[in-house]
């Protein structure tokens, strides 16, 4: 059986010179090729003498760092199941995610050990580590006593390999199960599309100043870098003066819309300074045309913007390469080799050119379904394959794909996914809250931000200011509404459902 264990085909990749580096971090560590492969084999030892059967999960809410990149591929070398969560999550969710996931081994940082270990424990997980960004912590104290050497367990494609949780607009978060075979053959695509250079041809660097517990940061950054062998300069988070003193050693630069924003602000974003770039790509959340063309005329370069999903890993993007076209402002670009894409009407019937519709893809990058939930899985995919993204757009003559919108009223803020549902839950069960709706209006900075609008019980008084403070107390950051506004009484249409259309309006300015 050939191995089709995604860290294999990392490792192939990695250049002949183990001894270069690999990853360099903003505080001048280096980390090469070797560092990665003897350190990633120590932690997958240390994995598999806790006795755990192959699929295992190993949920990870730590902050970035090298260590929590080579836990990462360690955990795919053994054949375990790596879940990503976001830094952000407070206890009730964890709950959850810890609850659902039933993860085999927790890994925290040492600040979390506390509350984090208990809610695991309680949960039946067997082992509990703490890594924190300093490189001290059990995980790593435990693997030094493991060899340097470990045999890659070898897999077949459909194994998983990862379990992203993506939240719908009813109900808690679902997790996408994504196979070693989705995300190395949206690595190899990504590769060949976006012309990643190899040392023959001056090599590209890149600089890495995503969060890694998404998609975005870990899968389409990360795995583009090693399947190429390229260098990555390391940030531990998104600083745009450390971002711009670090571009002129860069080649590829991968960021959210607001990063572009933030950059934009700074002075020193000139041409000069990225004067030996070849490609910034932006994704996660909508660009808004205003910071594509700025973009463009400050520093000569045409952002490169695509579309992806937790469940699908990327799906479309603008062209690269001149030859196969502009990159057009606006638009998420053409689908991707081996991707099938699609725009449906309300009935189901096939649109034509330019028709505004649901968008449906099929491909090697699109999951297998969600975790413990075939009634949802089913239920988002049509009987002849294709996936439900529910994402509202068109596509032209020429192939590019625009998005218009989203069917469930999906607010992304900061390149972050904010579902209006699960904020609605939490501020519904305060005491003296009749209502709620939750709503995203354009913000400059994060691109869309949520606005809270309140209605209180009868003979109740509401502090807006005071539903804020506790909701701070309950979810990430990233989750809690810019503004809070208590009304008398939401507007409805006829059928008593919430017109939230209207509040958009309203409270856009």
């Amino acid at each position: 059986m050939k191995n089709a264990n995604l860290y294999s085909a990392l490792c192939a990749a990695f250049p002949s010179n183990l001894g270069s580096c690999a990853v360099e971090t903003d505080s001048g560590l280096c980390y090469s090729w070797q560092d990665l492969e003897e350190a990633s084999a120590m932690v997958a030892n240390m994995l598999e003498s806790l006795d755990l059967p192959i699929g295992a999960r190993i949920a990870v809410q730590v902050e970035k760092s090298v260590e929590a990149l080579i836990l990462y591929l360690a955990t795919l070398r053994a054949a375990m199941v790596y879940v990503p969560l976001n830094t952000a999550y407070q206890s009730a969710e964890m709950a959850y995610f810890i609850g659902n996931a039933t993860p085999a081994v927790v890994v925290c940082t040492g600040r979390n050990f506390g509350w984090l270990s208990k809610l695991a424990f309680k949960a039946g997980t067997g082992h509990v580590f703490t890594l924190n960004d300093d490189r001290t912590g059990s995980l790593l104290d435990r693997a030094s006593q493991f060899p340097r050497s470990h045999a890659v367990r070898p897999v077949l494609p459909d194994a998983l390999a990862a379990i992203i949780y993506t939240s719908g607009t009813t109900g808690r978060s679902k997790g996408a199960m994504l196979s070693h075979g989705n995300l190395l053959s949206n690595a190899l695509v990504l590769k060949d599309y976006w012309g990643w250079r190899g040392a023959e041809e001056g090599g590209d660097v890149l600089l890495h100043a995503l969060p890694i517990f998404h998609v975005h940061g870990l899968f389409v950054a990360i795995h583009g870098a090693l399947i190429n062998g390229s260098k990555m300069l390391w940030c531990a988070r998104f600083d745009p003066q450390v971002v711009l003193g670090q571009l002129p050693r860069a080649t590829v630069f991968m960021g959210v819309p607001t990063l572009y924003v933030r950059l934009l602000a700074e002075p020193g974003l000139n041409q000069s300074v990225v004067r030996n770039m070849r490609l910034f790509i932006s994704g996660s959340a909508p660009l808004l045309l205003e910071t594509f063309t700025q973009w463009e005329k400050r520093t000569g370069h045409t952002i490169l913007e695509r579309y992806g999903m937790s469940e699908t890993v990327m799906l479309t993007s603008n062209p690269c390469r001149s030859e196969d076209g502009p990159r057009l402002g606006g638009t998420v670009g053409q689908p991707l080799p081996g991707v099938q894409l699609r725009i449906l009407g309300e009935a189901g019937q096939a649109l034509p050119v330019g028709a505004i519709g649901a968008i449906q893809v099929k491909g090697p990058g699109v999951f297998c379904g969600y975790w413990q939930m075939p009634e949802k899985t089913a239920e988002e995919f049509t009987p002849d394959g294709y996936f439900k993204t529910g994402d509202v757009g068109h596509i032209d003559a020429a192939g590019y794909v625009t998005i218009v919108g989203r069917s469930k009223d999906l607010i992304i803020s900061g390149g972050y996914n904010v579902y209006p549902a699960e904020i609605e839950g939490y501020i519904n069960a305060l005491p003296g809250v009749a209502e709620s709706a939750v709503v995203g209006v354009p913000d400059a900075d994060f691109g869309e931000v949520g606005i809270a609008v309140v209605t209180a019980k009868s003979g109740a008084t509401l502090d807006p200011a005071g539903i804020l403070v506790t909701l701070k107390a309950m979810l990430a950051n990233f989750k809690i509404p810019k503004r809070c506004v208590v009304v008398p009484e939401l507007p409805r249409n006829a059928m008593g459902k919430v017109q939230k259309n209207l509040l958009r309006q309203q409270y856009q300015n």
